[in-house]
């Protein structure tokens, strides 16, 4: 699979450009930021997701191995497709797609094409804890946030709860003692009970 290219970008329109390496031109996607950042460029190497499906095989371009990894997380999420992916990568910087997903900003989320409210919380469960972030931008993440995901607020949301009863849920766990590090099903049956409870 490719990698990465160096080159010179000879053509580009919204999304879409060529780069000639050595005389041969490669069909590349990426955010228009990044292709308005290469033109005019003697030479310029950018970093690529190659997508391969039956009847095509797609480049996607980067200018940072950051942006590429986000991308390859993002296509991990349900009903997230390369299409997607890139948009959200356009309509947000990274870093400040990090900082919507580690806060659940729901409307800054919502600014990615095609995601509403329902989709904008999914995003948030599922990235939750797994995207790149540069550290020289971010700043030095709080101690304990590089630790595993909890795979509890995901499992809760596939069982159509919402936001609100999923914090409660994990409060009600942390009242109890029970750790992060627990079982999954026993977190989870905890974790209803909690809620059931609630609900009355």
């Amino acid at each position: 699979m490719i990698a990465r290219l160096t080159g010179t970008l000879v053509h580009h329109e919204p999304n879409r450009g060529i780069l000639d390496v050595h005389g041969v031109g490669y069909e590349i996607f990426a955010t228009h930021h990044a292709l308005a950042a290469w033109e005019g460029k003697d030479q310029v190497t950018i970093h690529i997701s190659t997508q391969v499906r039956e009847d095509a095989i797609t480049l996607f371009a980067f200018p940072r191995p950051l942006e590429r990894t986000a991308f390859q997380i993002l296509l991990g999420v349900s009903g997230v497709g390369p299409k997607m992916a890139l948009a959200a990568l356009e309509a947000l910087a990274l870093e400040e797609l990090y900082r919507a997903v580690e806060s659940d900003d729901v409307v800054v989320l919502s600014r990615i094409p095609g995601v509403g409210k329902k989709k904008a919380q999914r995003l948030a469960l599922e990235l939750k804890g797994k995207l790149p972030i540069d550290l020289e931008v971010e700043g030095p993440q709080p101690r304990g946030a590089a630790g595993p995901a909890d795979d509890l607020p995901l499992a809760l949301a596939q069982l159509d709860y919402g936001k609100s009863e999923i914090d409660r849920a994990l409060a009600g766990l942390e009242e109890q003692g029970i750790a992060v590090d627990a079982p999954l099903q026993e977190r989870l049956a905890a974790a209803l009970r909690v809620l059931a409870g609630r609900r009355r």
